[in-house]
């Protein structure tokens, strides 16, 4: 539950600094008085929505290797150290993409994360634990899931899905609050907005963003598929899958992914019931069940 908690809040957070910045601005007082103009009000929170998503973009290889405490391999000490990168640039290669960066991250539980803000200048990166536990074909397979990520510009796209569904937050929030406070203040001659505003376009910001999450939610799930897909074609089916299988051990450890990043990792926790809707990742059977049916 608490991974959930704080998968909502790092989403209605940029909401939220988005629209404390607007009212700061006087954006928020300045449409309420003239009766809100659709379209520039459109614009504006487009203009905010977009803007936190793509910083958080621009920021992800530097937050990444921060937060996972990711040690990136710039000349190869060992052996083991020159086949990742040695696998990495092959797998580039062949997905038409620039080389990566390539790093280790120090985590016992078997996992793996690709990020960057494009494709030519991305950062794949292992867990300790996976680069242990894992036979070569395996990580191999990993690696290749992470590398079609890039290919496929899922940390792009999630980052326009992000930017859209903040802005129609900030929006619909200001258009009920909007609402709801000339409701209440009907009759009155006074300009401007009362309290019934704010508190309502706060009240409304939480609702939407609690509900645009689970569209991320399920964007995140989709590109899950994509990349299981392009690691099939890139590593070999049988890879792949038994890639994923290994992972299905990995349950009963502890998620040390940071949860910024758990959308980004291979191996997400999986979520019952309601709460399957805030899931990052789809069930393990079901992505092998999909490889599976590809041939």
């Amino acid at each position: 539950m608490m991974r959930i908690a704080l998968f909502l809040a790092t989403n209605l957070a940029v909401i939220l600094v988005a629209s404390v910045t607007l009212k700061l601005l006087g954006v928020d007082s300045y449409f309420a008085q003239s009766g809100l103009n659709y379209g520039s009000l459109l614009i504006f929170c487009a203009v905010f929505g977009f803007a936190g998503s793509f910083i958080s973009l621009f920021l992800s290889k530097t937050i990444a290797k921060m937060s996972t405490r990711t040690q990136i391999i710039e000349q190869p000490r060992s052996a083991d150290e020159r086949w990742l990168v040695d696998t990495v640039a092959e797998l580039a290669r062949n997905a038409g993409i620039g080389m990566p960066d390539v790093g280790v991250f120090p985590a016992h539980q078997a996992n793996a994360f690709a990020t960057g803000w494009n494709r030519n200048s991305a950062l794949v990166a292992v867990s300790s634990g996976l680069l242990q536990r894992f036979r070569p074909e395996e990580v191999r397979a990993v690696l290749a899931h992470e590398v079609g990520h890039v290919a496929n510009g899922d940390m792009v796209t999630l980052t326009l899905i992000q930017g859209v569904v903040n802005t129609f937050v900030m929006f619909f929030a200001r258009i009920a609050g909007y609402a709801v406070d000339s409701f209440l203040r009907r009759g009155e001659n006074s300009g401007g907005v009362g309290i019934g505003y704010y508190i309502t376009t706060f009240v409304f910001e939480i609702i939407f963003g609690i509900l645009a999450s689970t569209i991320v939610a399920w964007f995140s799930r989709r590109r899950e598929y994509r990349a299981d897909e392009a690691g099939a074609s890139l590593a070999g089916t049988g890879a792949m899958v038994g890639a994923l299988q290994r992972l299905k051990n990995e349950y009963g450890l502890p998620d040390e992914l940071p949860d910024q990043l758990n959308a980004f990792g291979i191996n997400g926790q999986l979520k019952q019931g309601l709460m399957e809707l805030f899931s990052s990742h789809p069930p393990l059977d079901d992505r092998i069940a999909a490889l599976h049916r590809r041939g």
